[in-house]
């Protein structure tokens, strides 16, 4: 059995120093960055200076980033600090963040991780105008397997993503350069989407925190709903503070949105205890994919650690599976006629992944009455599964069966044994995707190698609350925030 290690530790940090560097590298990340800003002890200008700097040192090694806004984004922060000195606020006024590449920034493409000659957009997608009237200065666009199929993120139009905490592992999919940028610190935070886990595998993998709210609290438009509603875009941050504030300043709908939920306080929640004693239901047993996985006893302990944590701080933790259900047969058709749509869009599809045509292909046979079949189960499923939030609180599972994949992981291989590997490397997150409800990766631990592992804990609709509320409260136990990868420090170095 491999050892596993908790979340508090050594940090890596090293290399910028002075004000810039306490607020750049401390530990509050993005709260810390708003309240100097605020402050005015360092300006907006300064961040993002230091924040494209860290990019280019670290590009040729972690490979983040597809689109890098050096000019427009300095540009963005001279402006947020002219509003700054006028007296102006705003909760992420003059913070330098990231988006993953499948949402909209005006002037530039939205590739999605394909290859080709995509043309710039007139407009911002609904998520980053919100960013923006918050002030935040938008400096990229992070990598992305082709239409975030995948929990490794590389591909032909970009080369590999790698892992901060080792460059031989993959920081995970499908918001692996959001991931790896954050867990870098090369941004305090970033935004990414999350379809079958795509911000939870990667925050897992890289000892982040990652939220995948409530279907419908960001806005996914110009979509009125992504993937055939599956996806949603969530933050990735190192601490839950962090990634409550950058979900709050992303939140709310755009009027032709199909899904609204009613709205909750997501600051507040960050800043409190849960005020009681919760049930937790623990799981280990995955929903039924038709393919065989293992859960490897090292991701096992770890999630049995953070259950123990939990009742250390006096919460109930019991035994129980979900009762999935059915509810991968609803998977595939939506997920399938997600990929045929936007494979259609891409300028030359000769340039698209075999995989890729596959899996469009399947989305054109299970369109039709088979798409609106899986679509009319999700309630029943909501109900099925919803049985468990009348005796539960909270479902705690593993957030993925397995430490980080290598980065070639599955290169080269068909699109069958593809799917296989993923399901059975991610059996727990998408499930979570077909009900819409919202759920939060927190770090669990590391293998004896120094690889970040992640526990998961699930919630019922409009939930972000309480589960914000008790990763803070594990949070402040754990500390994971303390803990850094080297190649952040390599990466601060070559910076400063």
């Amino acid at each position: 059995m491999t050892e596993t290690t908790g979340t508090a530790g050594t940090t890596g940090r090293a290399g910028t120093t002075g004000a810039l560097g306490a607020v750049v590298t401390g530990g509050g990340g993005l709260t810390a960055q708003v309240r100097a800003l605020a402050e005015g002890t360092v300006s907006s200008r300064a961040l993002t200076e230091e924040t494209l700097r860290r990019i280019a040192a670290t590009q040729p090694t972690l490979n983040a980033f597809r689109v890098v806004r050096a000019e427009a984004a300095l540009q963005e922060a001279e402006e947020a600090d002219r509003r700054l000195a006028a007296g102006e606020s705003g909760p992420l006024l003059g913070v330098p963040v990231a988006v993953k590449d499948d949402m909209d920034v005006a002037g530039e493409p939205t590739a999605f991780g394909c290859a080709g000659a995509f043309p710039p957009k007139p407009a911002d997608s609904e998520a980053v105008r919100r960013f923006r009237a918050a002030g935040a200065v938008i400096v990229g666009k992070t990598n992305t397997p082709e239409l975030g199929q995948w929990p490794v993120t590389n591909g032909p139009a970009f080369g590999v993503t790698r892992n901060p905490w080792s460059l031989a592992h993959t920081p995970g999919g499908s918001s692996g350069g959001a991931a790896a940028a954050v867990a870098a610190g090369l941004v305090p935070a970033a935004l990414g989407s999350d379809g079958a886990g795509s911000v939870r595998i990667p925050a897992a993998w890289t000892h982040l925190v990652g939220i995948k709210p409530q279907r419908g609290r960001i806005s996914t438009w110009p979509e009125p709903e992504a993937f055939r509603g599956l996806t949603c875009y969530g933050p990735l941050a190192r601490t839950v503070a962090d990634a409550a504030l950058l979900l709050h300043a992303a939140s709310g709908p755009h009027e032709r949105d199909l899904h609204r939920p009613a709205s909750v306080d997501l600051l507040a929640a960050a800043g409190r205890e849960p005020g009681r004693r919760l049930r937790v239901a623990l799981s280990f047993r995955p929903a039924f994919a038709a393919v065989r996985h293992r859960l490897d006893p090292v991701v096992r302990d770890a999630t049995v650690r953070t259950a123990e944590l939990l009742e250390s701080l006096g919460h109930e933790v019991v035994e129980e599976d979900p009762p999935y259900g059915p509810v991968g047969l609803t998977f595939v058709p939506r997920s399938m006629s997600g990929v045929r749509d936007w494979a259609r869009r891409a300028p030359d599809r000769t340039l698209l992944d075999a995989r890729t045509h596959a899996n469009a292909q399947g989305g054109l046979l299970f369109g039709g009455g088979v798409l609106r079949v899986a679509r009319a189960a999700e309630a029943p499923l909501r109900r099925r599964v919803g049985e468990m939030f009348g005796r539960y609180d909270v479902i705690l599972t593993p957030t993925n069966a397995v430490p980080p994949l290598r980065a070639d992981e599955l290169a080269g291989l068909g699109s069958r044994e593809t799917n296989a590997r993923m399901i059975a490397a991610c059996p727990y997150a998408w499930p979570w995707n077909v009900l819409g409800w919202p759920a939060v990766s927190v770090p669990s631990g590391f293998t004896a190698g120094g690889l970040p592992m992640g526990a998961q804990l699930l919630g019922p609709a409009g939930g972000e609350p309480l589960l914000i509320s008790l990763a803070a409260q594990l949070e402040a136990v754990e500390r994971w925030y303390e803990r850094w990868p080297e190649q952040a420090a390599e990466g601060e170095e070559a910076a400063a």
